[in-house]
Order: structure tokens, then sequence, then C-alpha cells
């Protein structure tokens, strides 16, 4: 492979066939020379089951990756649903360990669970009107009605599972009302729930601090102060009594309330504007050419079905 990359030639056809992927590249330059960053796009069809993020987005995003100067301030548009939480923190050690000029995350619209605690581990989320954050409390699988798995807050069922601990003590009997609801569940079952909890907290809490929380308005903060602050921002958005469904919004103002740093754009603003043409350009993509997840850059563009 030659160290220097040769520019091929466009043939008239091979442009055409291609141009809607030049025209999204076009707007990536764009959005590039009105910050002076780098753009990196993460888009998923967040209407598919197969668009959770998994470890099958860490090779896609080495190569987004790879082109950068280390050192060099980069933008992060990520627009998914959420899911493992271990492959978005090995995609934020990635970008971290490649970037030492600065990482912000734009939200368009939907940066979800594990999203959203990727977006908290960058120096400054953008923001605009139709941007939402959500809860990071963890998501465990359990049984539903008819044997179907389901996904249930891992908080939620240790929060029941108390509330029929503490019956059980003020009346010294088992209602026979629980006995489906327990059939089958054992410790090692509960344990995964304290554990999967634990870990959003420890995610959050770690990158706020080493990151989002050290710079900006945040500089002069004390360290147990810093640690503080981390611990009640993660609190916050574990809390499912407070939001009471995995998908609720946080839009712009909420997240500036838990202590999370935004940069809010209005809609006029230049740069929302194109960001949102931009982001308007995958959702097309999406729904016309089956598309379930996009990286894409100036230079990189990985579609997959």
């Amino acid at each position: 492979m030659p160290d220097v990359p040769v520019l091929l030639p466009r043939t008239p056809l091979y442009q055409a066939l291609n141009s809607d992927r030049y025209a999204r590249q076009e707007a990536i330059c764009k959005i590039q020379r009105h910050t002076g960053r780098k753009l990196l796009v993460y888009e998923t069809n967040v209407m598919l089951n197969t668009a959770a993020l998994s470890l099958d987005d860490v090779q896609p995003f080495g190569d987004l990756l790879a082109p950068l100067i280390p050192g060099e301030p980069v933008d992060l548009l990520v627009h998914s649903p959420g899911g493992d939480v271990d492959a978005a923190e090995k995609i934020v050690y990635m970008c971290r360990h490649r970037r030492s000029g600065g990482l912000r995350a734009i939200v368009p619209e939907y940066a979800k669970s594990a999203a959203t605690l990727m977006a908290l581990a960058s120096d400054e989320v953008v923001m605009g009107i139709t941007s939402e954050l959500g809860p990071i409390d963890a998501q465990v699988p359990t049984k539903g009605p008819g044997g179907q798995t389901i996904w249930v807050s891992a908080q939620s069922f240790l929060d029941e599972f108390e509330t029929i601990k503490q019956e059980v003590a003020a009346t010294g009997t088992l209602s026979a009302a629980y006995f489906p609801l327990l059939e089958g569940i054992n410790i090692g079952f509960i344990g995964l729930c304290r554990n999967s909890m634990d870990r959003s907290k420890q995610f959050a809490m770690k990158w706020l601090k080493q990151h989002m929380l050290r710079i900006g308005e945040y500089e002069p903060m004390e360290e147990p102060d810093r640690d503080q602050l981390a611990a009640k921002i993660a609190e916050s958005l574990c809390a499912v009594k407070t939001w009471l469904t995995h998908g609720a919004v946080i839009d712009a103002d909420e997240t500036k309330k838990l202590g999370i740093r935004v940069n809010y754009l209005e809609p006029e603003d230049p740069l929302w504007q194109m960001v949102w043409y931009l982001h308007c350009c995958y959702s097309v993509l999406f729904r016309t050419q089956g598309v379930t997840k996009i990286y894409e850059s100036a230079t990189v563009s990985l579609a997959f079905s």
C-alpha cells in the first residue's frame, strides 16, 4: 500500500452513480471550512434493531480515524439509538487516543443510551431544536409474556425486587401474585442488574471527569467538586423514577440543567443549517437504499445494510 494516497479520476458515469455520496462529502467539507475542525459522521437508521451500537462498529471507526492528523480538533456527528456500552467505550478510547486537539459531539437528532455516554465523553455537546440525549440506565434481557425476550431497566427490576422484599418483611408472607414474576430469577441475574447499572455510572463519571468537567466554565473546579458533579450527573441520568422510560427525551435545556456542557445552536444558525442538511441526506439514504449504518468523512465513506 503506498504511503501517499492516490486520487483516481472519476468517470462521468461513476460520478453520477455516486453523486449522493459526493454531495454529502461536499457538505462535510463545507462544515469543516466553517468550524476549522475535522468532521466524522456516525449515522444509523434508528428504526431498525440492527442499528444498535456494537463491536461491529470498531473497524469502520478505525477507518474514519486513520487519515486524521494527531492533535487536530475533531467533531463527531452521531445519530444512534445506543447499544453495547463496552463497544461505546472502545470507540471513545480510539477517538481520544487519536486526538489531543479536542473532541466535540454533534447531535442532530437522536443520541440515546450508550450514544449518550459517548456524548458525555466529549468536551462539549452541540445540540439544536431537534436534538435529544436519553437516560443511561442499563437495559437487561428477560422473558416477557409468551416467553419472548424483552429488554427492561436493570434499576426498575432492582426497585421492584426491593419492594417485594420489604412487603415480605412486613407481612411475613410472599403473595402468590409474585410467583410468576420471580420464577427463574436467580442471584446471578440480580448481580447482573447491579453491575450493569454501576457500569453505566462508572462510564459517565470517568469520562466527564477526564474531559468535559476540566474545560471552560468548569476549569477552576477542584477535583473533589469535579468528582461530586460527575457523580451527580451520572446518578441523574440513571434515575429511572425521574425519566420513567428509557426513551425519555432529554433536550438541550434539560441537558444543560444536568450540568453537561452544551453549545446550543438556533435553527437559523449557519452551522446548524449545514448540520441539519447533512443529517437529512442520511435520512433519505436510509429510507431509499436500505442502509442501516454509515461512517463518513471527507475522505471515507462506508455504508452497511
